[in-house]
């Protein structure tokens, strides 16, 4: 059997921000300097990107509505509302 060596077991507890923004990793609650750390590395394999959004629309959209000319049919926003409503439930 190999020998390990255990080091004191600290309660559970809320993360101390001034710690974590600290540099060097050092705490002073343990009085040491953690070198063991290694680098994180990113990945962009879950990042989404940019949303799809059309500019032109949207400023296109907005000045309809402050000149007050944006048609707004209640029947297509009921339908949206109900749409949006199914797929909350249905978990899709």
């Amino acid at each position: 059997m190999s020998s390990m060596e255990l080091r004191p077991v600290r309660a559970v507890s809320a993360v101390d921000l001034s710690l974590a923004h600290r540099k060097g990793g050092q705490d002073d609650r343990m009085g040491q300097t953690n070198k063991t750390d290694t680098p994180v590395v990113k990945s962009n394999a879950l990042d989404p990107g940019k949303p799809p959004v059309d500019a032109e629309r949207v400023a296109m959209i907005r000045k309809a509505i402050e000149g007050g000319n944006y048609p707004i049919l209640p029947m297509k926003v009921a339908d949206a509302m109900i749409a949006a409503g199914e797929l909350l439930r249905s978990g899709r």
